[in-house]
């Protein structure tokens, strides 16, 4: 038999017209754009077969009788087409109107006049259960001009094709509607992400939040019916050279079963091994708010951009909720006749939905095609780190610079940045070096107006810079010089530089800040009164500063970092058996930030003291008076930097427990 496919090279078409070929003597016609020849060898060693066999026609979907030439047309119609399968089209709820016009709607016309002129024997067309909108109740396959609610493009588009098929077509046709079509059944393969592999990236974060037995509240909503692809493919070829008279009918390939919303992300759930959801709220129980409010509410700004941000962040497409309460259910009853005796049954999801999950995690997790290396984020940016020339500031300027970013330290003193350049050159790769007080305002704004006129601004700044002093507040009543050297650096002189350099950010509309602050912010460290202070006062106005930038490109991080070995920690003679991070260590939790831009990076021990002090304040209090008072001033802090520090044995064993704290 001769055949003619579109849509020969998606996912569902290759599939086919690999059964198509499976037959003895087929030939199959396919069409194929001539911008994409390169793929027909691809293709015939998927297929198994040769030219002879598998014939590509150029041609084009919008093109008048598919674009294919009066030379190839007159060709096919002297080969005697018998049937032509079209199933191009657009199966994707984030492609626009426009697009999904040209291919579903014109090009199904194209395609009706194009079996005309070849004088085809039978048209095949692949709809979809689209085509009867949001149907309210069981929808037959006698059923057509009985849709409803299709306003929405995807379905408009699949109802308004298939009707060009019904009355335009002069050729006997017949009309396939498939589900929602999921990857192979036995290999889980799938080539895009559509219909419930949108909740898979949910589904995974879940997992990645909470333990398996967790358990989890999901929505109940309304019935997904789901088909894997070979059950599709098996359908459509069987049905297609079945005996019985198909002409003019049309064919619901459906899960007999169909499943709740809830239940399908229940049984994904179960095949990532993320929480189990077992409680269950009815999305219909959110349909008492009228539809005119509905949309009221969504024309406010904050609320259609929080929803936005929410559903990107996710992953999922701004219309899936339109699916939540999906209302229809198909009956199958010709499909049944149509497959009585052949043995073709549609797989019970329960039993491939591991597979389509372990495909989609090692093949299809967006996650995967983004570049999370270091050097793919900064490489060939321009990075400023603060306090460059020693300790955290250092560790992270070498990582930056050997991923091949524009490097800029800064410091107070020539010979340390002079001794830094030295390390660099010696390792391979370079850091520009400039000269500067962070304390000194007019030396911050010296500073970064030189960086604007030499390097344009900078894409990350890293205010690393900062001084810490850990001295009880009984000790420094006649020190408050102490208080102001540390606002003076830590928040503003910090500030100074990054206001300095945010109009050139704002200008490109693009820029992340990563502020590096303390574990002490967090659990509110006794000793370190001026550094937390500080601190906190940095943190403050980055999240005030993170929410005013959010919509124009820039970015901010804050890193409670925890104690790190630095020289700024050395008077601190006790630190010295206190297990801390290296430089390198703290300099990884830098570029983490850089390459992923959260909004906090903190240690699980800094976020259960945050939350201690915000659930059982008074327990807190406590926890860390006992702490104060165990650990006494440093001999700097007294001013005796000759005395040893003396501990007793408690204080040794917290020492032990403790990593990575302010005490």
């Amino acid at each position: 038999m001769q055949y003619f496919v579109t849509g020969a090279t998606g996912f569902i078409g290759k599939r086919l017209v690999k059964a198509l070929l499976a037959r003895k003597g087929a030939v199959v016609h396919f069409l194929l754009r001539r911008e994409s020849e390169g793929k027909v060898a691809e293709l015939l060693d998927y297929w198994g077969t040769t030219k002879a066999r598998a014939v590509p026609v150029f041609g084009d979907l919008t093109g008048k009788k598919l674009g294919v030439s009066a030379e190839d047309l007159k060709s096919l119609k002297a080969a005697g087409i018998d049937a032509v399968f079209h199933l191009a089209a657009i199966y994707d709820l984030k492609a626009d109107a426009e697009s999904q016009i040209a291919a579903n709607i014109d090009g199904t016309r194209n395609v009706v006049e194009f079996a005309k002129a070849v004088d085809a024997g039978h048209l095949h067309h692949v709809s979809s259960i689209a085509a009867a909108g949001l149907y309210e109740g069981v929808f037959r396959e006698d059923m057509f001009d009985e849709a409803e609610n299709y306003d929405h493009p995807y379905f408009n588009t699949k109802h308004e094709s298939e009707k060009i098929v019904r009355r335009e077509s002069k050729v006997p046709w017949t009309v396939y509607r498939p589900a929602f079509v999921v990857g192979d059944s036995t290999t889980g393969e799938m080539d895009k992400i559509d219909g419930p592999y949108y909740f898979f990236k949910l589904i995974q974060r879940m997992r990645q939040l909470l333990p398996p037995w967790f358990p989890a509240i999901g929505l109940e909503g309304g019935r997904l019916n789901i088909v894997p692809v070979d059950f599709v493919v098996a359908c459509i070829d069987h049905i297609a050279h079945s005996k019985a008279d198909v002409k003019g009918k049309c064919f619901h390939l459906v899960d007999p079963i169909g499943y709740r919303v809830g239940d399908v992300l229940g049984i994904f759930s179960k095949a990532a091994h993320a929480p189990k959801m077992n409680l269950f709220v009815n999305a219909a129980l959110f349909g008492f708010i009228p539809k005119s409010v509905r949309k009221g509410m969504m024309a406010l700004a904050p609320v259609r951009n929080i929803y936005k941000a929410v559903m990107k962040d996710l992953g999922l497409p701004e219309d899936i909720m339109t699916f939540v309460n999906y209302p229809t259910r198909f009956d199958r009853r010709e499909t049944d006749a149509a497959l009585k005796g052949s043995g073709i049954e549609c797989p019970n999801l329960n039993d491939y939905a591991w597979r389509l999950w372990d495909y989609w995690e090692r093949h299809l997790d967006p996650d995967l095609f983004i570049d999370r290396s270091l050097k793919g984020t900064v490489g060939g940016k321009v990075v400023l780190v603060t306090g460059g020339s020693s300790g955290i500031g250092l560790a992270a300027a070498h990582k930056f610079a050997e991923a091949g970013a524009i490097t800029i330290i800064c410091g107070r003193d020539q010979d340390k940045l002079d001794e830094a350049c030295k390390e660099a050159k010696a390792k391979g790769y370079s850091f520009v070096a400039y000269p500067a007080d962070i304390a000194d305002m007019a030396d911050c704004d010296r500073f970064t107006q030189l960086l604007v006129a030499n390097h344009g601004g900078v894409d990350f700044l890293i205010n690393n810079a900062g001084r810490s002093i850990r001295r009880a507040i009984e000790s420094s009543y006649d020190r408050f010089h102490d208080f102001e050297r540390t606002m003076q650096l830590n928040y503003f002189g910090c500030l100074r530089v990054t206001m300095g350099l945010l109009p050139s950010m704002a200008a490109k509309r693009k820029g992340h800040v990563v502020n590096i602050s303390s574990i002490g912010v967090l659990t509110n460290a006794p000793r370190f009164s001026a550094y937390v202070a500080s601190k906190a006062a940095l943190d403050a106005w980055t999240r005030c500063a993170s929410s005013e930038f959010a919509d124009v490109g820039i970015t901010f991080t804050t890193i409670n970092m925890p104690l790190v070995r630095t020289p700024m920690i050395a008077p601190t003679k006790i630190y010295q058996n206190v297990p801390t991070l290296s430089p390198e260590e703290a300099a990884d939790m830098i570029a983490q930030a850089c390459i992923n831009k959260p909004v906090r990076i903190a240690t699980r021990l800094g976020i259960f003291g945050e939350l201690l002090h915000a659930l059982a304040p008074r327990v807190a209090q406590i926890s860390m008076n006992t702490t104060f008072r165990m650990f006494p001033d440093s001999a700097a802090a007294k001013g005796d930097k000759s005395a040893k520090p003396q501990l007793s044995p408690e204080a040794i064993a917290m020492q032990q427990l403790m990593q990575g704290i302010h005490f």
